[in-house]
């Protein structure tokens, strides 16, 4: 089998209503644009798609797919994934591809085995669960009396947990983190994540107060550039630290957060920023080796895969925009997951797809 065709397609993607805002200092919800689709064809007739939502998306996509995908790709074997993955590797190191482009091929081709075996891509990776507890991560509110609102909200509507987005200020949540956790009791799984937004000495304040309070874990509080002031909190601080989210290198870079002890509870999984299902898979591996978490990250179809095929995840992660709050399609009253039962990993549902991408549309009510 060879790969004859590779395409990229534009999907009007509507603004998210209402408009949620992260912590002070990030940028909001994105307006309505376009995203891009990837399409890989094969002279068997199989195929294989992959979604592209970031902002400029779909203008990126299309510059990718005429300079550098389609010369690549094309006579290609598309069930040689492993050297296809090392070769989009040795790409980035000229193209310094951004760091959600470079598992775009790599999903794509595991849709596309699925999609030749019939099955759904979680089976093909080898399969562990078919169903897993879905956490609520929270977009940024404007109170602790709001937060307390949306976290009653959350699990009355099923949700297994609660994971904070706050305001980025040290000091405020701090308090709110202590104050969470009165209000909700000591049963209820309560993280947080800081989004990248402080130094070392804040991010210690906070750690504390996570500490005190017994949150499961502790999330991106700085940048991920240093891993020896990762390590120094990990130190520091008795909350275990989920680390490796965003930094580039896939496992590579995991591996240096493993190997300096700053991962005390894990690392981050995902399809969009750990290099797609491959590079992900090889982390979730990495981290079981030493006997830490994999935490699969984001709200989309590919990630509720891996949430099926890697055994070291504990929650999927649904993303909470609004108060009232709207529980995912996804997840279901009793706060469950389930494993996707159609060939291949199907795309997200609602687009404005051409009709050539049919096919691919997840079709799940």
């Amino acid at each position: 089998m060879k790969i004859t065709s590779v395409e990229s397609f534009r999907v009007p993607v509507p603004a998210v209503d209402p408009p949620f805002r992260w912590r002070d200092g990030l940028a909001g919800s994105a307006p309505a644009g376009d995203g891009g689709v990837l399409r890989i064809g094969t002279d068997a007739g199989v195929e294989g798609v992959a979604f592209f939502s970031r902002p400029g998306a779909a203008v990126l996509l299309d510059d990718l797919v005429e300079r550098v995908f389609r010369p690549e790709l094309l006579g290609q074997d598309p069930l040689q994934r492993e050297w296809v993955w090392h070769r989009v590797w040795e790409l980035d190191r000229i193209h310094e591809l951004p760091l959600p482009a470079l598992g775009l091929i790599d999903v794509a081709l595991w849709d596309l085995a699925g999609r030749l075996q019939d099955l759904p891509t979680w089976r093909v990776l080898g399969g562990f669960r078919t169903e897993i507890p879905a956490y609520a991560s929270t977009t940024t509110f404007g109170s602790v009396e709001e937060y307390f609102d949306v976290a009653d909200q959350c699990l009355a509507l099923g949700y297994r947990g609660v994971k904070l987005h706050a305001w980025g200020d040290a000091r405020r949540d701090a308090e709110l983190i202590l104050a969470l956790r009165g209000h909700l009791g000591p049963e209820v799984p309560l993280m947080y994540d800081g989004s990248a937004g402080f130094d070392l000495p804040d991010a210690i304040h906070v750690g504390n107060a996570l500490s005190q309070a017994g949150y499961l874990w502790y999330e991106e509080p700085m940048r991920e550039f240093s891993v020896g002031a990762y390590r120094r909190l990990a130190g520091l601080v008795d909350v275990p630290l989920l680390v490796a989210e965003t930094s580039d290198g896939a496992h590579m870079n995991s591996a240096d957060f493993i190997a300096s002890g700053a991962a005390t509870f894990g690392v981050r999984a995902s399809t969009t920023l750990r290099g797609g299902i491959t590079g992900a898979m090889r982390t979730a591996h990495l981290a079981d080796a030493h006997r830490v978490r994999a935490e699969v990250h984001g709200s989309d179809i590919p990630n509720q895969h891996l949430c099926m095929a890697i055994s070291n995840t504990t929650y999927y992660e649904s993303l909470v925009t609004s108060n009232p709050v709207r529980r995912e399609r996804a997840v279901d009253e009793r706060g469950l997951v389930h494993a996707p039962t159609g060939p291949g990993i199907a795309l997200p549902a609602g687009l404005d797809y051409p009709a050539a991408l049919d096919p691919y549309i997840e079709q799940a009510a």
